[in-house]
C-alpha cells in the first residue's frame, strides 16, 4: 500500500474521497430516445431529458471525480465534446473524467440510484459489471444499491432518476 511519510515518524496512505450527484426527469413516453443507467439500456422507459444520454450513474460518477481533481467535467470537457461532435455516449465523458486521475488510482465507487422506475434488481449485477469494465476496475470494487425513496421524491414517484455517488481513491506514490 502507497504511503505518504511526514517527518520520518509516521506513514499513512493519501486517501481522498469525492462525492457526485445527478438527476434528471424522463421524456414524455411515446420518445424514442433509449433510457441509458450505467451504460445500459433499459427497455420500455422514455430515455432523460438531456443533451447527452442523461446517464445519471456516469454523471454522478463524474461529479465524483470532479470534486477530487477539481476539473469540471459535465459542465465543461462534455458539453466541448457535445459541441463538437455531437457525442451523447456518457461513457465518452467518464473517460475524460478519468484522465483527470493523475496520481489517484480508485479502490471503490459506492452509488445509491433513487428512482421508482425501472426496476433495477435484476440488473444490479450487469450494472456493477459495466461500470467495472468502463472504470478499469474489478466488479468487487464497484456497489450499487436502489431504493424509491417511499415516494417522497418526484424520483421516487416515477419523474425521473437520480443517482448519488462516492468514489474513493488512494495516491499513486512511486
Amino acid at each position: 500500500m502507497p504511503v505518504r511519510q511526514e517527518s520520518g515518524q509516521h506513514s499513512y496512505p493519501v486517501i481522498r474521497t469525492g462525492i457526485g450527484q445527478d438527476s434528471h426527469r424522463f421524456l414524455p413516453p411515446n420518445s424514442s430516445k433509449p433510457c441509458v443507467i450505467a451504460g445500459l439500456i433499459f427497455e420500455d422507459i422514455p430515455g432523460f431529458l438531456a443533451n447527452s444520454d442523461g446517464d445519471v450513474v456516469f454523471h454522478a460518477i463524474c461529479n465524483a471525480i470532479s470534486s477530487l481533481t477539481h476539473v469540471l467535467i459535465l459542465g465543461a470537457i462534455a458539453d466541448e465534446l457535445c459541441l463538437k461532435g455531437g457525442i451523447t455516449d456518457s461513457e465518452v465523458y467518464l473517460q475524460e473524467a478519468l484522465k483527470t486521475l493523475g496520481n489517484q488510482k480508485i479502490t471503490h465507487v459506492s452509488l445509491t440510484i433513487e428512482a421508482k422506475k425501472p426496476k433495477f434488481k435484476h440488473r444490479l449485477i450487469e450494472m456493477r459489471a459495466n461500470i467495472a469494465r468502463v472504470m478499469h476496475l474489478d466488479v468487487s470494487q464497484v456497489g450499487i444499491t436502489a431504493t424509491t425513496g417511499e415516494g417522497l421524491t418526484d424520483f421516487g414517484c416515477g419523474d425521473g432518476a437520480q443517482c448519488l455517488a462516492i468514489v474513493t481513491t488512494e495516491e499513486i506514490t512511486s
